[in-house]
């Protein structure tokens, strides 16, 4: 797996996302975030995640959607259930995944981070293929990226505990730093 020098990788699936801009001037990428995602909620394997990083998802579709139809959020990756990546920003670009959020002191975490989400939930186990593809694409970005080390590694919910909650109890941190 390697980076492109528009920070896009190589021999894997890209559905780009309108959400992002330009990170900040002179900013190095030192924070990897880790989400989780599922929609509906609980539910798995239909597009609905790429609809709503796209701005494209229905909200009559379900009635969830109603609530979030009008966000405009994206993530730099998405792992799904099967170990397949897709990207949606350049990682040279600020993708809109962490929100308001703050890491060892620093405020607006998406300027200097790069954020993967999961196809997952807080209530249920990752798929063992997740973590293969996930910890692949973890070395990848440490290699490429020299500021980023297991140590700048974090929960959505570490960086915005008043707020979110993700990856979730079953996200076996353990297990995935042991495969770094």
């Amino acid at each position: 797996m390697k980076i492109d020098n528009q920070g896009w990788l190589t021999d894997i699936l890209h559905h780009p996302s309108p959400n992002f801009d330009e990170r900040p001037v002179d900013t190095d990428i030192n924070l990897l975030v880790i989400h989780n995602i599922s929609l509906p909620p609980e539910q798995f394997g239909e597009n609905w995640i790429m609809d709503f990083f796209s701005n494209k998802l229905d909200p009559s579709a379900h009635p969830y959607f109603e609530s979030i139809s009008e966000l405009t959020v994206s993530a730099h990756v998405l792992i799904r259930r099967d170990g397949e990546i897709i990207q949606l920003v350049s990682f040279n670009d600020r993708a809109w995944h962490a929100g308001a959020s703050c890491y060892e002191g620093r405020e607006r975490c998406n300027d200097f981070s790069i954020g993967i989400e999961l196809e997952g939930s807080d209530n249920q186990p990752f798929a063992e293929q997740q973590y293969k593809a996930l910890s692949e694409l973890t070395r990848t970005l440490i290699s490429h990226y020299p500021q980023l080390t297991k140590n700048t590694i974090t929960g959505h919910s570490d960086i915005a505990p008043q707020r979110k909650t993700d990856p979730g109890p079953f996200f076996d941190w353990e297990h995935y730093f042991s495969m770094l």
